[in-house]
């Protein structure tokens, strides 16, 4: 059958709504936890343009199967938008008044959301859309993910956790998001047997707290979890609060005391390998002879569903009927022939996605603005696509993120620079430098969209060393 039949065999394989319609029972709406907006699959949270539904990806992957289920539900019960979030996941924008029941129970069908209803806020771990494919993995995440995922689910004393707690997984991968801070995070290290590096409230990359042995993660995890719950009670729902009140070496030493086996010491000459912080594009290596990956983004972080429909074809006509959403706000198709990829990428272009970083587009980040945003202070994706167009008069490519208000919610990692909305078409200009906290140093305090594109082009031109 070879690898890719191997896999699309194993897919679940679901069964046309039709003749599920009778049988789904669908829970009753989540109601938000205090002081959480987060959508999910069972709570559609209002916005301007309508419900926001968020469907959660086990380590990001989605069936051609269940990408044309998604696709039929968001243009039957929504406006046909769709977004890719910085978590892998896919949010379904402006779902109808009054067809919240019909969204929820086609996505139920098609077995995208939680076996258990009350686990569907926690299922937050993020993996490289690379998992088990890269070549220069150390590790397949995927089984402890899987491992993982069942812990958050069945375990009642776990679905009290923020819908913002999220774990990461980091096998090594070079197609890996290493600027996401997470509550916990797992990193392997090189050597056998196999080991992982820990850290908490950071990322990657980070100075890890100690190490464990592979088979000892799920273990690590489940413990970490509970002292978590226990210390942080009410008062602190992230990692990085509970933090702020009882040291990392504290938090340890009583971790310790709970597991069966010691934590290792972190290796000296321990620091994971760089990896290029834009997003991938493009057709890369896998493991796996004669098949590569191929990866697009998509147009600031939107498709729609007529194109998730042509994507599900692709991944059925030349890869194994599966779908990765990335953490790029884009997807990676695996297992593509060798021999198929360049038509893939060339397929991926016509339907409107991102293939090219000399794109500007490609580079800029932005989110829903106050199009669709009540907290939005301008329309952050109209100035982005504007700010586009500037930049193709130029050699500039600069990585910037256009957020509308302080919450940073389409870029959870620090991007280079920073256009943050002071009001309606003017922004402020930061720069990630290492002294300076949040967004960065503060280079202009009121910028057009036209005058930015002016100074990237004069400071982040090809071969300038602002750039």
């Amino acid at each position: 059958m070879g690898f890719a039949g191997s896999v699309a065999a194993s897919l679940l394989l679901v069964k046309p709504l039709r003749d599920l319609a009778t049988t789904v029972e669908i829970p009753a709406p989540r109601p938000e936890k205090p002081g959480s907006a987060c959508p999910g699959l069972l709570r559609i949270v209002p916005a301007l343009d309508g419900g926001i539904c968020r469907v959660k990806l086990a380590g990001g992957v989605l069936s051609s199967q269940q990408a044309r289920a998604i696709a039929e539900a968001a243009e039957r019960c929504a406006s046909g938008v769709l977004e890719l979030t910085n978590r892998s996941n896919l949010q379904i924008r402006g779902v109808l008044p009054g067809q919240q029941s019909e969204l929820i129970e086609r996505l139920l069908a098609a077995g995208l959301g939680p076996s258990n209803p009350a686990a569907d806020d926690v299922r937050n771990l993020l993996l490289s859309p690379a998992a088990g494919l890269d070549p220069h993995a150390l590790l397949d995440t995927r089984p402890l993910a899987a491992a993982l995922l069942e812990l958050l689910k069945t375990t009642p004393a776990l679905h009290g956790l923020s819908a913002k707690f999220a774990l990461q997984m980091d096998g090594g991968e070079a197609l890996a998001m290493l600027e996401h801070p997470h509550d916990i995070w797992l990193s392997a290290l090189p050597g056998t047997p196999a080991r992982l590096a820990f850290g908490l409230a950071g990322c990657p990359g980070d100075p890890p707290l100690g190490v464990v042995d592979a088979e000892q993660a799920e273990q690590l995890v489940e413990h970490l979890l509970g002292l978590f719950i226990e210390l942080a009670g009410n008062e602190h729902s992230r990692m990085r609060q509970l933090l702020s009140v009882i040291p990392a070496h504290q938090l340890l030493q009583q971790l310790q005391a709970r597991l069966p086996f010691s934590v290792q010491t972190v290796p000296a000459d321990w620091q994971r390998t760089p990896v290029n912080p834009r997003a991938p594009m493009g057709i890369y290596p896998q493991q796996q002879a004669d098949l590569c990956m191929v990866a697009a983004s998509a147009r600031l972080g939107r498709i729609n569903a007529a194109q998730l429909r042509a994507l599900a074809a692709l991944a059925e006509q030349h890869g194994d009927v599966s779908l990765r959403l990335t953490p790029w706000q884009g997807l990676l198709l695996p297992n593509i022939p060798e021999q198929s990829a360049d038509q893939m990428l060339h397929a991926l272009a016509e339907l409107g996605l991102l293939t090219d970083v000399q794109e500007p587009l490609s580079n800029l980040i932005a989110c829903t603005g106050s199009a669709a945003c009540a907290k939005g202070l301008a329309d952050s994706k109209a100035d982005a696509r504007r700010l586009a167009e500037r930049l193709r008069a130029s050699t500039a490519r600069p990585q910037v993120h256009l957020s509308a208000c302080p919450r940073s919610c389409a870029a959870a990692h620090t991007a280079p620079f920073t256009l943050l909305a002071s009001s309606a078409g003017h922004y402020q200009l930061y720069q990630r430098t290492p002294e300076a906290p949040g967004f960065g140093q503060l280079l202009a305090s009121a910028m057009t969209i036209d005058e930015a594109g002016d100074w990237f082009a004069a400071h982040c031109a090809t071969g300038n060393s602002d750039a």
